[in-house]
């Protein structure tokens, strides 16, 4: 993806397992892609929380002896990039709060757009935040004082919240799973001989060889206790739905299903209508990697033009959406990809991209297929253009950055 947004967040969480911890930490492994700026994994052991954070990739994080330390049979993970909150380990979640429910930890994929009210009332209340993450906002919601169910507080909590969530919620005997009533950010379930498991993508099951269950329902709150998985709905009159579409364009891996849908089949059935919309005659598709790889193919295999990769990425560098300041993202654009030269000389060479965001890997490639000698250059994009700014959890709040 060119010019790539800032990413979602990666959700991880595991009941009835003895090795939570480690589990979670091969969960949160498989869900990298999803941010990159910090790690957190929490656990229980039906009595109290352990907990450790930090800045950086998973396997950074989590060195040496520290998963050995984290003994407990609930857990839940995190990956993050920063849609609000500024990037520092204050913000890294799991947010754990201490009330009169006891512990409670949160891991948010998504963004609040009635954050700013929220916290002015809270804090009005009484309310210490303790980080700048629309995140804690729901904690403190949650631990309001209460009479009622767990399900009730919940329901109670989030009808108060409006935007894009989808949370994974531990307390000391429960792992929580809710989606908001659109629906714009994915979360599933799935089984492990005993064990319950939710994450943001199927892939994460894949790698701890979990079996796929379902997805949690938008609108739904699925609690997991040692009954068993009970299920909620939220919302039951809401019928409309949103689910973001950059998912299946970008963000999500190729190798995750999403609303019973695979991600790869839907990228090359992309790259094959826009080979039916907008046809090009030329000697060679070359994709963008890694995110223009499959609607480069299916752009090929509708075509009938050859499939090549010419440009070779730097698996070293992280996405140049996800990275904090332009300064960075101009870096990573020239250091990540290397061009393959005699593949595109004096041929006509079509480049295939998932998306156009901000426009500066997309710009830099073009030139590097000119500079190289390519005939000719010409550009597809399998994602339609972006034409207004997202405020649900993808980082392009400001139209004039489009």
């Amino acid at each position: 993806m060119e010019g790539q947004p800032k990413h979602y967040c990666g959700l991880f969480g595991i009941y009835g397992h003895p090795n939570a911890a480690e589990l979670t930490y091969f969960g949160l492994y498989a869900l990298q892609h999803r941010g990159q700026e910090s790690a957190g994994i929490v656990v229980s052991d039906g009595e109290q929380f352990h907990y450790h954070k930090g800045m950086g990739l998973v396997p950074q994080v989590f060195r040496g002896q520290i998963l050995q330390e984290l003994k407990g049979h609930i857990a839940v993970g995190h990956t993050r990039y920063s849609t609000t909150g500024s990037s520092k380990l204050t913000n890294a979640q799991p947010l754990i709060v201490d009330c009169a429910r006891g512990q409670i930890a949160i891991a948010h994929n998504g963004n609040l757009t009635n954050a700013a009210k929220l916290r002015e009332e809270l804090e009005a209340n009484g309310s210490i935040f303790q980080t700048t993450v629309d995140s804690e906002i729901i904690l403190h919601l949650m631990a309001q004082p209460s009479f009622g169910t767990v399900q009730n507080n919940l329901i109670r909590s989030i009808h108060k919240i409006d935007g894009a969530y989808s949370l994974i919620i531990m307390t000391a005997h429960e792992l929580i799973g809710i989606r908001d009533p659109f629906g714009f950010r994915p979360l599933s379930i799935a089984k492990l001989n005993d064990a319950w498991v939710l994450a943001s993508e199927t892939c994460a099951f894949d790698l701890i060889h979990a079996e796929f269950f379902r997805d949690v329902e938008p609108g739904e709150i699925v609690i997991i206790d040692n009954h068993g998985l009970k299920s909620y709905k939220a919302f039951p009159e809401h019928k409309k739905r949103a689910f973001c579409v950059f998912e299946f364009v970008y963000f999500a891996r190729p190798d995750s299903l999403l609303n019973g849908k695979s991600v790869y089949q839907a990228r090359v059935q992309m790259g094959k209508q826009l080979a039916i919309e907008s046809p090009v005659d030329a000697d060679i598709v070359v994709p963008v990697p890694d995110s223009g790889n499959c609607a480069a193919l299916g752009f090929s295999q509708q075509s009938g033009i050859p499939y090549e990769m010419a440009f070779v990425r730097n698996h070293y560098v992280g996405r140049s959406f996800l990275q904090p300041s332009q300064l960075i993202r101009d870096f990573n654009v020239r250091v990540k990809l290397n061009l393959i030269k005699d593949l595109v000389k004096n041929k006509r060479v079509v480049i295939v991209d998932d998306s156009i965001v901000r426009g500066t890997t997309f710009k830099a490639r073009v030139n590097n297929l000119k500079e190289a000698g390519a005939k000719e250059v010409h550009v597809r994009v399998s994602c339609p253009p972006h034409k207004f700014p997202c405020f649900y959890g993808i980082d392009f709040p400001e139209r004039s950055k489009l």
